[in-house]
C-alpha cells in the first residue's frame, strides 16, 4: 500500500491541532506543490511509460477488485442509511461488471495516441524561423466531483496519458470507494517509476477542502467541476481557477411527423430507461402534434416504469396511458430518475423554439426520416452534442473513441462535449532559429 493511509497527504500537509478552513488551504497548496513537481516528470514521461502505468492500474483493479467492491458496499450501506435515492445510489455502485468496464477503459486509454507533442501546424517564415504548435500538458488538474467512484479511475487514466497531475475531491458519499482506489491508483504509479503525486485526494478535508481548491489559482491550472447543477454554478460562480465548465443535462428527444415507432421506441428506452441517472439520459420528449408513433412510444415509457409529466396535448395523445399534469418547471428539470417531461409541438420550429428555452447545453437530438429536417436541426440546435436517429446515451467519451471521459463540457471554449485526451492539453509555439533578430 501507498505510505499513508488515505493515500493523499503528507504528515507535514495537517498542522497539528489545526482544523478548519486555514488547515485545508495550507494542506491543498502542500499537495498541489507536490502535484506540480509530478506534473514535470509527467510532461517529459514517452507513451511507452505512461501506457505502463495505466496498464498497471488496471491490473491493479483486477487484482483488488474484492477490496474495492467491499468499499463500496460500505458506501451504499451509508447512502441507503441517508435516505439516498435508487437512481443515486445507481450512480454511486460498483460491482463486477463496472469494475471489468473501468479496466476495459484503462486499455482502451493505452493504445490510444498520446496528444502530448502532436503539431497543430507548423510552417517557416520567409526570414528562416521555423514554426510549431504543438499539444502540451495542462499541468495540475483539479477535479470535484460527487458519489460517482467510476470518475476517480477516469479522472485519474485521462489526466496520466494526456501528461497531467490531478487533484482530486470525490464527495463523501463515495469516500470508502475513492480512498480504496486512490491507494492503488498510487500503488500502481510508483511500481512502475512515476510519482504517486501525480493522482491526489483532498477528501481527508471534506467542503473545505473544494473550497481551498477552488482559491488554489496558481496551484492549479485548471478545474473541473462534474455534478449536479447545485455543484457546478457553486464552482462556475467562486472558483478563482479557471474552470471547465461540465452542465447538468436537460437532454431533449424530439419526435418528428415522419419518424415511426419501430425506430423510436427502443431509442427512446434506451435515452430513458437504460441508466436514468446520468446527464446524458433524456428528460424532455417534444412530439410533433401530427406524430403517428407518439401513442406507441408513450405507452411503451410507461410499461417500462417512466413517469410521464405530460402537457394537455401530450395528455390527449397519451390516451388510457397513466400520466400526470407537468407543471413549469418540469421544462427545466434534470430529473436523473424515470421521470421524462413531455410536450407536443407543432413542428420543427416550434421544437427548437422550445429547445432554445431549456437547453443546456448537452445534448439534443431528433427523431426523423426527413433528411430536410435532420439537417436543420444540425444546424439551428446549439448543443455540444446534436444526435440524429439514435439514443441520447450516446454523448459519452467512452462511446465516441475517446477512452473515457473527465466531463462533458458546455462551454464554447476549447473544450465542448465529452473531454477526452486532447481536451486536457493546452498548447505551446515552439519557435527556432539561427541568431534571428527582429529588425
Amino acid at each position: 500500500m501507498s505510505q499513508i493511509a488515505n493515500a493523499s497527504l503528507n504528515p507535514s500537509d495537517v498542522t497539528a491541532g489545526a482544523d478548519g478552513p486555514q488547515a485545508a488551504v495550507a494542506a491543498v497548496s502542500a499537495m498541489a506543490d507536490r502535484a506540480r513537481t509530478a506534473s514535470r516528470v509527467l510532461a517529459r514521461a514517452d507513451r511507452n511509460w505512461k501506457d505502463r502505468a495505466l496498464l498497471a492500474i488496471a491490473a491493479a483493479l483486477d487484482e483488488k477488485r474484492a477490496r474495492i467492491i467491499a468499499a463500496n458496499a460500505k458506501d451504499i450501506e451509508a447512502g441507503r442509511a441517508n435516505g439516498t435515492s435508487d437512481a443515486m445510489l445507481d450512480r454511486l455502485k460498483l460491482d463486477d461488471r463496472r469494475v471489468d468496464a473501468l479496466i476495459a477503459a484503462l486499455q482502451e486509454l493505452a493504445g490510444l495516441p498520446d496528444p502530448v507533442g502532436t503539431v497543430l501546424r507548423g510552417q517557416t517564415l520567409p526570414n528562416g524561423l521555423r514554426l510549431r504548435q504543438v499539444h502540451v500538458p495542462m499541468g495540475v488538474i483539479g477535479a470535484i466531483y460527487e458519489a460517482r467512484p467510476n470518475v476517480t479511475v477516469d479522472i485519474a487514466g485521462l489526466a496520466l496519458k494526456s501528461g497531467n497531475a490531478v487533484l482530486l475531491r470525490g464527495g463523501t458519499a463515495a469516500a470508502a470507494s475513492n480512498k480504496a482506489l486512490l491507494a492503488l491508483i498510487r500503488d500502481a504509479l510508483e511500481s512502475v517509476g512515476l510519482p504517486a503525486d501525480a493522482v491526489a485526494s483532498v477528501d481527508a478535508y471534506g467542503r473545505d477542502g473544494a473550497d481551498a481548491m477552488m482559491g488554489a489559482r496558481g496551484k492549479i491550472d485548471v478545474l473541473i467541476p462534474r455534478g449536479g447543477r447545485e455543484l457546478i454554478q457553486r464552482v462556475v460562480t467562486t472558483a478563482k481557477v479557471p474552470v471547465i465548465e461540465t452542465g447538468e443535462g436537460n437532454v431533449h428527444i424530439y419526435l418528428d411527423e415522419s419518424a415511426d415507432a419501430k425506430m423510436a421506441v427502443p431509442i427512446l428506452l434506451n435515452a430513458k430507461i437504460q441508466r436514468p441517472s446520468v446527464c446524458n439520459t433524456v428528460e424532455t420528449l417534444l412530439i410533433n402534434a401530427k406524430s403517428q408513433a407518439a401513442g406507441q412510444v408513450l405507452a411503451a415509457l410507461a410499461k417500462s416504469g417512466v413517469r410521464l409529466h405530460v402537457d394537455e396535448r401530450a395528455a390527449a395523445l397519451a390516451g388510457d396511458t397513466p400520466t400526470v399534469p407537468a407543471v413549469d418547471a418540469d421544462w427545466d428539470t434534470e430529473y436523473m430518475d424515470l421521470d421524462l417531461a413531455v410536450a407536443v409541438v407543432d413542428d420543427l420550429d416550434g421544437a427548437i423554439s422550445h429547445i432554445r428555452r431549456h437547453t443546456t447545453g448537452h445534448t439534443e437530438a431528433i427523431l426523423t426520416n426527413n433528411l430536410a429536417h435532420a439537417e436543420r436541426f444540425i444546424a439551428e440546435v446549439d448543443s455540444a452534442a446534436v444526435i440524429v436517429n439514435a439514443s441520447t446515451r450516446f454523448t459519452d467519451g467512452g462511446q465516441l473513441g475517446l477512452g473515457a471521459e473527465v466531463g462533458i463540457s458546455t462551454q464554447k471554449m476549447h473544450a465542448r462535449g465529452p473531454m477526452g485526451l486532447r481536451e486536457l492539453t493546452t498548447t505551446k509555439w515552439i519557435v527556432q532559429g539561427d541568431g534571428h533578430v527582429r529588425s
